[in-house]
């Protein structure tokens, strides 16, 4: 059986918007929606929202069709659902000649945050999701997961050191896979953000799957960002306030393959096992594509690991809710 949905965007159809959520200040609400243009649509299987504040409608309303072309063309290269998509190429061939510089500068980011996570990111475990959503697609699936031995089959696939990506080529043994889930939303969002500020925008926030605030709210405030309780859909866990800072949330209750929740999408690339230490990973970074990275690596990190990556990845904050549901705070 092929899968050709992401696991974000079985994330986003299982939980709508859990995870972030932009939160509007009550009293701010005239002020801020002065010279406010909205969109809303679908990106990467994932919902994705601009607000953008500018003075005149028409230009932002250009900006914005501007950058939904920018973000489809992206996805195009990215995506694991659309078939004839660059990486959907890549991985059924193991080559890609000339690759779009796209493709190359998110692999190359792909493998850095691999280095610095001790190979807890990794852009090849995309054998593993195979591995899981076949088993447990069966009617008779054990509930207990697949087999050891399978589980070493599909990790024997899983390496980024197994990945080559250069200007002129990208190669990969057969038999290896990538899913760009774990970073593409946020590289899109940072290029959006990129367009966006070329253009002389100042304020706005922007969520291609994962949220960057462009400056403050028009007011002067930071941006609310809630993150929703794991447990209790639409519920807010935590308000983080940011300016010209991204966010970026993972969790197991994103995507559970059994109905136990024994088995869950973040994958652990060295054991081939499930994230289960935190029902809840939050990161703030400058940047979507390090929050985005990260928020993934970091849940299945231990806490001592995860403050010692923090400084070097370029990770301001973290947020977490443990198995227990307490809620712990790492600052950089």
């Amino acid at each position: 059986m092929t899968h050709h949905l992401s696991r974000r965007r079985f994330i986003r159809i299982s939980a709508a918007m859990a995870g972030l959520a932009l939160a509007p200040r009550a009293t701010d609400a005239a002020q801020d929606m002065s010279g406010l243009v909205e969109w809303r649509g679908t990106l990467l299987g994932a919902v994705a929202t601009m607000k953008l504040h500018h003075p005149d409608r028409a230009e932002a309303e250009r900006l914005i069709a501007r950058s939904v072309a920018e973000a489809r063309r992206l996805e195009r290269l990215f995506s694991l659902y659309l078939p004839d998509s660059a990486l959907v190429t890549l991985n059924r061939t193991g080559v890609l000649v000339e690759p779009a510089p796209e493709l190359v500068d998110i692999l190359t980011l792909s493998q850095r945050y691999a280095v610095l996570t001790e190979g807890r990111f990794d852009p090849t475990v995309q054998p593993l999701w195979t591995l899981y959503a076949d088993h447990f697609a069966r009617p008779d699936a054990d509930p207990d997961g697949p087999k050891r031995a399978a589980i070493r089959e599909a990790l024997a696939r899983v390496g980024y050191h197994r990945l080559t990506a250069s200007r002129d080529r990208i190669v990969m043994p057969q038999g290896t896979a990538i899913t760009l889930n774990g970073i593409a939303q946020g590289y899109v969002t940072d290029r959006i953000v990129d367009l966006l500020r070329s253009q002389g925008v100042r304020q706005s926030l922007v969520d291609m799957g994962e949220a960057r605030a462009i400056g403050t709210r028009p007011d002067g405030h930071p941006w609310d960002v809630a993150i929703e309780d794991p447990d209790v859909a639409g519920r807010t866990a935590e308000m983080l306030a940011v300016i010209d800072r991204a966010v970026s949330t993972s969790g197991a209750y994103g995507f559970r393959f059994d109905p136990q929740g024994r088995f869950n999408h973040l994958f652990d690339p060295q054991s081939g096992g499930c994230a289960h230490s935190y029902r809840s990973v939050a990161t703030v970074a400058a940047d979507a594509t390090a929050a985005d990275a990260l928020s993934t690596a970091f849940s299945i990190m231990p806490e001592t690991d995860i403050r010692a990556v923090m400084p070097r990845a370029g990770i301001d904050r973290v947020h977490l809710i443990d198995a227990n549901g307490v809620a712990v705070d790492l600052i950089a």
